[in-house]
């Protein structure tokens, strides 16, 4: 007699998770400033304390998708990651936040631009704080341990980098991302070149008479 073969159960995706996905797939269908929460709820056959239990409101949800992001671009790197010029690595760290949203891209833009809003003053702060972090994780994944004025200034032009790529990313169609990958690639290449020119150590001068 033939063995029945016993079914497996697969785990289910934690709730928060999936309130994340099926409100970017809703965006995708009618644009994020028409996604409702109770709409969130009603796909997924929950109610809207559920939604609640995890969430404070649509905002939270969208800084759990870059929360996202920022993982992907911690996530585990190769022994070799260390050995790349800086410049690399940071290139390769803000392409792996950059790629993480990409297949939403629109969206993703979508939600920036709601943060931005005039009347909502109480994103601002908090949007403010978000990208500080970022801009910290950042560093220490690319091993920037420097102190003092440098790490001042690096932190204000990684910044004003991050800004930039971002507007450029927020437009970019083409595949792969490459326009945002060649953009990174000149702007580092140009930083690096004028962080070697503040920081280079004066060569001591000879003793006179010698």
């Amino acid at each position: 007699m033939a063995q029945r073969t016993k079914k497996v159960k697969r785990p289910t995706a934690p709730l928060s998770g999936r309130i994340v996905d099926d409100t970017i797939a809703l965006a995708e269908e009618v644009g994020w400033d028409n996604v409702r929460l109770r709409m969130v709820a009603g796909r997924l056959g929950i109610t809207l304390t559920e939604i609640g239990e995890h969430y404070r409101d649509l905002d939270a949800v969208a800084d759990a998708w870059f929360g996202r992001a920022r993982a992907a671009m911690l996530a585990p790197v190769d022994t070799e990651f260390s050995t790349l010029p800086t410049r690399e690595r940071i290139r390769w760290l803000m392409m792996r936040w950059f790629d993480a949203l990409a297949p939403h891209r629109e969206v993703t833009v979508q939600m920036l631009m709601a943060k931005m809003w005039p009347v909502h003053v109480h994103h601002w702060v908090p949007m403010i704080f978000n990208l500080s972090r970022t801009i910290l994780w950042l560093r220490d994944a690319a091993g920037l341990d420097a102190g003092g004025v440098r790490r001042q200034i690096e932190e204000i032009g990684l910044t004003n980098l991050f800004l930039a790529a971002l507007c450029v990313w927020a437009r970019d169609d083409t595949e792969g991302q490459e326009r945002t990958r060649r953009f990174l690639t000149r702007q580092l290449a140009m930083a690096d070149m004028l962080m070697a020119t503040a920081f280079s150590r004066r060569r001591p001068r000879a003793d006179a008479g010698t």
